[in-house]
């Protein structure tokens, strides 16, 4: 028996060709692009099937006769039994010129090709999208009964409908699958396409949830997803029936869930928290559609929205479909299904399939270059503070990966030692001598920076400068908050300013701001420190929020507690854990290479929300802490000798936050 299938190399036309191959004596004629002509041998061997049996036919479905050549046509004269379309946009993001083209041309063209070769029966693959946003239940009779179909996706797949329903001379038949996933036994997807939008959400959540932590999602309309597999299943054996003409089958779940319910049956298949409490998504549709329409006309408001879609990973068209109102009926199709082991598998038993899948080869982040040396080769970057602690580990990774790497410091003699290191390790710094404390040597490096490499692609604010002194300890001492405040705060941001400019003219740049713990947990004792990385925290904010649009991004890292040369002074450090210089180095790299716009640690945003939540009990538990450890003998004047003396309730609380960073 002969076919000829539209859409053979789509994801249900490649498993339809494969399906019908198996039948005894088929041969089956696709339609393929004269351009795709090299993927011919590679389909053939995925469907198992030699030349004679899988044939090419060259053409275009947007093209009149489908541009098949006038002797390949007659040679399809008579010979083809079963005709099916699938060929089509199946894209809610689609522009509606190219679903126009494709799903209602197309279908016109490739309806009058069927016929002019003579085909016995016109298989047409629609979608239950031909319905449109239908109040109620739609039965597999019903087509002009169809609501709502203004947007373009929904129009084409009704309009292609609805040609082969009164232009066409031979026997048809339409089959509406609903939203089509992955198979039920392999999970194997082609594309990010109906639920998988929300795959990426529910990662995240993941990510920053514990699984036990219950989550409220919105409970919608009714969604209707079927495996790949069940619609070619159906499809093969019912287009093989006897009186199909002119009838529609429904390739439907017949139970259907609601969107909140298939996001939780996602969330338990990802090990993400489970949806505890649903909001009823129609409680927003008491804002009037005119409204709406009035909001989105307003730039800021279509510029957030698109940020937040984007964010998320979600087409914008998407919130429009949240209160789906439409459910389908297939009893035509289950009558005809019965008895033959075809049957649509409940979501909640493969839907861990379709997440393993997706989460091993659709996940977009597989595709995105997450080493450092992907970002920062052949880039400039400068690294303050880069001869010592975290800025030179930070350094030693830059050069590493291939970067130009600045480094510059007031001590000539570390950083000639720092470039001896690097030159150990096979790669090379460049040094500059600066003192970022001085307005006007920040001048100069910043004009020998634009001078000598044109700007910077990438800039690590990490010098600075941290004083632990009680406050009632610092009343004869304003210089120490001067100071500070002069090196971490004017010297970063005399540095930022100056480079800036070249980061913005060639709408390109990211700068790391290396802030402290501190600043969300108001840290006692630290406050000439926190005022002066809080002010470059805020500063960061508003400059991140004017230069959203022009290519420069910004990241702060709330740096915990790490060994390097600024806390070697306070000796009952030793007593609380701390980050390596190498591991701080890697919060750097995660700054450079994902750019997020803050990097924090768990205790540091448990802290943020406290004070937010419940300044008062925030302000006992830190003041509780600032009188059970001691100053240091250096900030009270004296010299420290021996090891610090704990008291047993800080050595208690200390046993308690083993390996939670400060």
């Amino acid at each position: 028996m002969h076919y000829f299938v539209t859409g053979a190399t789509g994801f249900i036309g490649k498993r339809l060709v494969k399906k019908l191959l198996q039948r005894k004596d088929a041969v089956v004629h696709f339609l393929i692009r004269r351009e795709s002509e090299g993927k011919v041998e590679a389909l053939r061997e995925w469907w198992g099937a030699d030349a004679a049996h899988a044939v090419p036919v060259f053409g275009d479905l947007t093209q009149k006769n489908l541009a098949v050549s006038a002797q390949e046509a007659q040679r399809l004269q008579g010979e083809v039994r079963h005709f099916y379309h699938l060929a089509a946009v199946y894209d809610l993001e689609a522009d509606a010129e190219s679903q126009l083209q494709v799903n209602v041309e197309g279908t016109r063209n490739v309806l009058a090709f069927a016929q002019a070769i003579g085909a016995g029966h016109f298989h047409h693959v629609s979608s239950i999208a031909a319905a449109g946003l239908y109040e109620g239940v739609f039965r597999e009779d019903m087509f002009e009964e169809a609501e709502n179909v203004d947007h373009p996706y929904f129009l084409t797949k009704h309009e292609s409908e609805k040609i082969v329903r009164t232009e066409a001379k031979l026997p048809w038949t339409v089959y509406r699958p609903a939203m089509v996933v992955g198979d039920s036994r392999s999970g194997e997807m082609d594309k990010v396409d109906g639920p998988y939008y929300f795959f990426k959400l529910i990662q995240r959540m993941r990510q920053l949830l514990p699984p036990w932590m219950p989550s409220i999602g919105l409970e919608g309309g009714r969604i209707n997803i079927v495996p790949v597999d069940y619609v070619v299943d159906a499809l093969a054996h019912i287009s093989h029936q006897e009186a199909i003409e002119g009838r529609c089958f429904h390739l439907v779940d017949p139970h259907g869930y609601r969107v909140g319910d298939v996001l939780d049956i996602f969330s338990r298949a990802a090990h993400a928290p489970r949806i505890g409490l649903f909001v009823n998504a129609a409680l927003l549709g008491f804002i009037p559609r005119s409204v709406k329409k009035s909001l989105l006309a307003i730039a800021p408001v279509r510029r957030i929205r698109r940020a937040v879609m984007k964010d998320l990973g979600l087409p914008e068209d998407i919130l429009e479909f949240v209160n789906y109102p439409t459910r389908f009926d297939d009893r035509e199709t289950r009558a005809l299904l019965k008895g033959t082991g075809i049957a649509c598998p409940d979501l909640k038993d493969y839907a861990w399939r379709l997440w393993d899948y997706w989460e091993r080869h659709l996940d977009p982040e597989l595709h995105i270059d997450r080493t450092l040396r992907g970002t920062v080769a052949g880039k400039v970057v400068l690294v303050t503070g880069g001869s010592s602690g975290i800025g030179l580990a930070a350094a030693h990774k830059f050069a590493e990966a291939g970067a130009t790497t600045i480094i510059c410091g007031r001590d000539q003699d570390k950083l000639d030692e720092a470039c001896r290191a690097a030159e150990a390790r096979g790669h090379q710094f460049v040094a500059y001598p600066a003192d970022l404390s001085d307005m006007a040597d920040c001048d100069r490096l910043v004009q020998l920076l634009l001078e000598q490499h044109g700007g910077v692609d990438f800039l690590v604010n990490n010098a600075g400068r941290s004083i632990r002194r009680a406050i009632e300890a610092s009343y004869e001492r304003f210089h120490d908050f001067e100071r500070t405040m002069q090196l971490n705060y004017f010297g970063a941001l005399r540095i930022t300013l100056g480079l800036l400019p070249s980061m913005a003219a060639r709408r390109s740049g990211h700068v790391v701001n290396i802030s402290s713990i501190g600043v969300l947990t108001n840290a006692p004792r630290f406050s000439a420190y926190v005022a002066s990385k809080a002010a470059l925290d805020a500063w960061t904010r508003c400059a991140a929020s004017e230069y959203q649009d022009q290519g420069v991004t910004f990241t702060t890292i709330n740096m915990p507690l790490v060994r390097t040369p600024m806390i070697a002074p306070t000796r009952i450090y030793n007593n609380v854990p701390t980050l390596s210089p190498e591991e701080a180095a890697d919060l750097v790299v995660q700054a450079c290479v994902e750019k997020p716009v803050r990097i924090a640690t768990r205790l540091g945003v448990f802290g943020e929300v406290l004070h937010a939540l419940l300044p008062r009990v925030a302000q006992v538990g830190m003041n509780t802490t600032f009188r059970m450890f001691p100053d240091s003998a250096a900030a009270t004047g004296g010299k420290e000798a021996g090891k610090a003396q704990l008291s047993p309730e800080a050595i208690a609380l200390q046993q308690m936050l083993r390996g939670i960073h400060f």
